[in-house]
């Protein structure tokens, strides 16, 4: 068969460790064999985002922001030992948080389905898609240790210059206090975010906070999600068919363990956190999991919802054999290629992600995978192989497709 032809470039942002070797294994055997890759190529190893300053990962986000539609590979945040280790100028941020603030993007983390890896949650049939409101809150909060009797309060100067307080608390001996922020400008994107990913894949969407108790804070969410929702979106959610639905968060979890998935779950912030990953304990593993950045105004970052897999580039590195799931990864360009081939109106392209997540999953199903899955599986003849030879297995699947 001829290669598939690509009209518009797609950003591709390359990264660190094992999931740098497992990217270049894709491109060889997956892909460029059936695809003309057209892609805008950036490098966020540590080693090159250290160069550079690390304006090579601004410049990635603003190619993103221009062509629409990005692929990303795991990437090191460095810490301490990093910094000794790499010999690096600094401790450079996090790409992901830097990508998400330039593009304003939410996070929506989904897993991977197989027939013989079944959930935890034994009602769960469909993927549970989280939606986390990655800005503010507790992860951007101020805390003050106190010491002694006191009081505390909360004062806010407008820019008229005029003063406002509220007393927290009277303390009468040590303890703590925390101050906490978001803004409706950022709540606003995060809710047409989902509101369009929600009509994007006609799912549910629904959406869950305290604000019986928060009933400023919280409160705010649930309001400005329900006017953006009565006055932008209420229509084209009848006509797609699918529902809005708004309850307090610990109904949502208790909803949730009942239901059988199939809905897009938005949180705040540390909501989002903690749920993220007990969907993804629950249905099995990180590495099974699909992970894409969505900006209000319709620009899309896929990326595996996992990190570099350190322990096992070590290995590698010894010439010791790795069995590394590549399927977040896999799923990543999946994605990616589905999304611009359905922006550019290339339907052979959308055929051959469906057709390549088909043949990964149809490769699991006939008990052939790496090392984190034959634990989980209830396949009856379970053959383990590495990275490689995982990845050829479903080649041969795909060409079966083709």
């Amino acid at each position: 068969m001829d290669k598939i032809k690509m009209k518009v470039p797609l950003v591709e942002m390359d990264g660190d460790e094992m999931t740098r070797i497992i990217w270049k294994m894709i491109k060889d055997i997956l892909l460029e064999p059936y695809i003309e890759l057209n892609t805008e190529y950036y490098d966020l190893g540590l080693k090159k985002r250290d160069e550079t300053d690390d304006q090579i990962t601004i410049d990635a986000a603003m190619a993103t922001r221009k062509y629409g539609v990005a692929v990303k590979c795991a990437t090191i945040t460095p810490n301490a030992q990093r910094l000794e280790e790499y010999n690096l100028k600094q401790m450079w941020k996090s790409p992901n948080a830097t990508i998400r603030a330039i593009l304003d993007g939410t996070v929506f983390r989904a897993p991977i389905i197989v027939n013989s890896i079944k959930p935890f949650v034994k009602t769960w049939k469909k993927p549970i898609t989280i939606a986390r409101h990655a800005y503010g809150d507790v992860y951007k909060n101020v805390e003050y240790r106190v010491e002694s009797a006191g009081k505390a309060e909360i004062v806010f100067s407008d820019e008229k210059g005029e003063v406002s307080r509220q007393t927290i608390h009277e303390f009468k001996g040590p303890g703590v206090i925390q101050g906490m922020h978001n803004t409706d400008e950022s709540i606003k994107s995060f809710a047409r975010a989902c509101f369009n990913y929600a009509l994007d894949v006609r799912q549910d969407l629904w959406f869950a906070t305290k604000d019986t108790i928060s009933k400023t804070y919280d409160h705010r969410f649930k309001d400005i999600f329900q006017d953006i929702y009565e006055s932008e979106y209420k229509d084209r959610f009848e006509e797609a068919g699918i529902e809005y639905f708004y309850t307090l968060i610990d109904d949502a979890v208790a909803r949730i363990i009942r239901s059988e998935g199939g809905m897009i779950w938005a949180c705040k912030n540390y909501d989002g956190d903690v749920m993220s990953d007990m969907v993804a304990t629950a249905f099995g593993s990180l590495a099974m999991m699909t992970s894409v950045l969505v900006s209000p105004d319709g620009v899309y970052e896929y990326e595996a919802a996992h990190g570099t897999v350190t322990k096992h580039y070590y290995k590698y590195l010894k010439g010791e054999r790795t069995s590394t799931n590549p399927m977040a990864t896999l799923f990543a360009w999946t994605g990616a290629l589905r999304k611009r081939g359905e922006l550019d109106g290339l339907k052979d392209l959308v055929d051959f992600a469906g057709k390549l997540e088909a043949a990964s999953i149809e490769t699991i199903e006939d008990g052939v995978m790496t090392g984190d899955l034959a634990g989980l599986s209830d396949a009856a003849d379970k053959k383990v192989v590495n990275t490689e030879e995982f990845l050829r297995e479903i080649a041969n699947r795909l060409e079966k497709q083709l």
